[in-house]
């Protein structure tokens, strides 16, 4: 059986160094906040080419941070509109929420799974004043169409990065004083391209008061200990963690390298008319935009190929079965949205069946995948 993913395989040339990292955080006795912390948030920030990166306990949280820090410095208030793709994972628009925030769903472009750009703009009234990207299945959004709209109508815009670790638009070589002035979101569950092995999660930003906040909110709202200058949350990213991304963090372009041979093998090579491939957008390299998190194929006979493929030895995953505003979270009468349509988000959600992609699937194992899909 090939599985969909294996960490424990990811994650087996790096146990010499996760040992050396353990030994180490338990000679120095520091748990909370130390050194591997802030050496993470150094080099992550690096890496992201921001100046800011602010570690927190998940991703989930690193999202409603955001959200909060702009409340606290008054450029969003409780019950402001946010603009997020109807096609997400749910923790999306519960970040929303749990900011005291509306989530106002847009559909996706159904070639790239991601927001539609074109139907932003329906959806803006004088409540709505910020705009959440979600870079979904390591896709990146279309983001020069997406700030255009959020400068001409004076919104924010925040990206959710979560299965978008090294992602770019732009080319290698970059000027780190040009900052662009992005805010972004990122999860480091296990199972993310940059993973580790519990919860962890960070933000990133340009934003000088906005990473201040942040970091003031995620240790009880906090600057100097026991002085609280905000009603704040516990959501620090674990010293232990932030040492074990530490060790993979250098190796996360290669692996997403590996990750986009695997995937340009799948576009060239899978050719059956029954199965859509995804479409993919290239950046400024004339490079596919994606680091491909997930490889999410369509197919309008989801249940008879998902079983085909395990019998034949390949798992696969749906993600997602069940589209947010399906949820029975949102069934209530407050909410309602069990009875609003999103015809394009529904398609997906019905059709979508995700391949094994990882950094350790071998050719012979893509061979194996591809030849299975074509005999389908």
């Amino acid at each position: 059986m090939i599985p969909f993913l294996d960490l424990k395989k990811i994650n087996k040339p790096y146990e010499n160094a996760f040992q050396e990292k353990l030994k180490n955080f338990l000679t120095n006795g520091w748990y909370i906040l130390g050194n591997e912390v802030s050496a993470f948030e150094t080099s992550f920030a690096n890496y992201c080419r921001t100046k800011y990166c602010i570690g927190t306990g998940n991703g989930f949280d690193a999202l409603v941070l955001i959200f909060k820090a702009y409340i606290e410095l008054g450029k969003l208030h409780k019950g402001d509109e946010v603009i997020v793709p109807a096609n997400t994972y749910i923790a999306s628009i519960l970040a929303i929420i749990q900011a005291d925030l509306i989530p106002v769903l847009v559909e996706p472009k159904l070639e790239t799974y991601n927001m539609d750009p074109n139907l932003i703009a329906e959806k803006i009234t004088s409540k709505t004043k910020a705009i959440l990207v979600v870079h979904l299945y390591g896709q990146l959004a279309e983001m020069d169409r997406v700030n255009e709209i959020a400068i001409a109508n004076n919104l924010l815009v925040v990206e959710d990065s979560a299965q978008a670790h090294g992602a770019s638009f732009e080319e290698e070589s970059y000027n780190t004083q040009d900052l662009k002035p992005k805010t972004q979101a990122y999860s480091f569950y296990p199972g993310k391209n940059l993973g580790a092995l519990g919860d962890a999660g960070a933000v990133t930003t340009n934003d000088a008061e906005l990473a201040r906040v942040i970091r003031s909110l995620r240790n009880y709202g906090s600057e100097t200990k026991y002085y609280n200058d905000y009603v704040g949350m516990n959501s620090r990213l674990d010293e232990l963690q932030a040492a074990f991304l530490n060790v993979k963090l250098p190796f996360l372009n290669s692996e997403n390298e590996r990750r986009r041979t695997i995937a340009k093998r799948y576009l060239s090579e899978i050719k059956n008319n029954k199965i859509i491939l995804p479409t993919l957008l290239l950046n400024q390299a004339k490079q596919l935009n994606s680091v491909f998190h997930l490889f999410v194929i369509r197919t309008q006979n989801r249940e008879k190929l998902q079983a085909y493929l395990f019998q034949n030895g390949i798992e696969t995953m749906i993600h997602y079965p069940v589209p947010p505003h399906l949820q029975k979270a949102f069934s209530s009468e407050t909410s309602k949205w069990n009875s609003l349509s999103f015809p394009i988000t529904e398609k997906i959600h019905d059709e979508v069946l995700s391949l094994p992609i990882s950094p350790i699937l071998t050719m012979e194992e893509v061979d194996h995948i591809i030849a299975i899909l074509n005999t389908f």
